[in-house]
């Protein structure tokens, strides 16, 4: 992203000299700390999906495909999980994946996050961290009401919420999956990160868009997210952990995509199961676009299940990191 660069090491080399102060300033993360909601039953979640897909539907602005999905065998299940898609994009990213885990007895929620699959495309722009980390706390509750273990899954931006569940969750979460999870930009300094937060998240320089159409105001949010999580995260009784991520995936620090959910895998005393995709796949960021891979591409969805559930990376080279 060489226009993500620039403009971050720009803004940082502008302000500078003036504004020392950009590392001492506080990120807020207070606001971030939601308290466990009320568990719902089985009827109560359903209701609560039916009732956003049903207002979805009654909206305009909502792309037919872009609405939430839940995937229900119409009873309690021993096993839910909730998929979150990624910034700019929509529940529709997980249609394959999710079928795998409903085929294997999974209830299956998939929920739209806020001003995502619009048909004001660029609406995601305007996000706050608030709205995401307030529609992840909700999209866990209603899950948590499908099945008996409950677990996440999350893409890119949407990896940042499921981990910051598994952290703030913890009471729920019993496994967590990642793919390309945006810790951080791949081609920007880490110096760099948190006057990009306090620059454009508190709007002092105006947004602009990266090569790939990403709002700067937008990708703060989810980094500020980033920045909550505790360094020291504490036991919550995790049973799985599992990243993959693709070689050839530009966007994403791969370096922090396993340090991040490795100090959770630690704290529970669990292995950390890192899987890379062969650079053969052609495979990018979105390591859920698939779809030009043919059979091949049920082998992968089946591989991040197995993932999710605890199995072993598939070769010496994607190995299990201790906790």
């Amino acid at each position: 992203m060489p226009v993500f660069i620039a403009l971050v090491v720009g803004a940082t080399a502008l302000v500078a000299a003036a504004v020392g102060g950009l590392y001492l300033w506080p990120l807020g993360h207070r606001e971030l700390r939601l308290a466990p909601a009320s568990p719902l039953d089985f009827e109560a979640s359903t209701a609560a999906a039916q009732d956003i897909t049903a207002a979805e539907a009654a909206d305009a602005q909502v792309r037919p495909e872009s609405r939430s999905r839940l995937l229900s065998h119409g009873a309690r299940t021993g096993r839910a999980v909730l998929l979150l898609h990624g910034y700019t994009v929509a529940p529709e990213q997980y249609d394959a994946l999710a079928e795998v885990f409903f085929a294997r007895g999974y209830n299956v929620w998939i929920p739209r996050a806020p001003r995502h699959g619009m048909v004001d495309r660029p609406g995601h722009h305007r996000i706050e961290a608030g709205d995401l980390t307030s529609y992840a706390a909700q999209a866990l509750t209603v899950a948590a009401g499908l099945g008996d273990e409950v677990g996440v899954v999350g893409i890119s931006g949407g990896a940042v919420l499921a981990t910051w569940l598994a952290q703030v969750r913890g009471d729920v979460v019993r496994r967590l999956l990642v793919l390309s999870p945006f810790f951080g930009p791949g081609q920007a300094p880490a110096f760099a990160v948190r006057p990009l937060i306090t620059l454009y998240g508190r709007r002092i320089l105006p947004d602009r868009l990266t090569a790939r159409g990403y709002s700067l105001a937008a990708v703060t949010r989810y980094l500020t997210i980033v920045r909550s999580l505790s360094r020291r995260p504490r036991r919550t009784g995790l049973l799985s952990a599992a990243v993959a991520i693709s070689p050839l995936d530009t966007v994403v620090d791969a370096t922090a995509a396993v340090r991040v959910p490795l100090r959770i895998a630690r704290a529970n005393g669990i292995d950390l199961r890192v899987y890379a995709l062969p650079e053969s796949l052609g495979v990018r960021h979105n390591t859920l676009d698939l779809t030009a891979h043919g059979d091949g591409a049920a082998d992968v969805l089946q591989l991040y299940v197995d993932l999710y559930e605890g199995e072993p990376a598939p070769t010496a080279d994607n190995a299990a990191v201790g906790g």
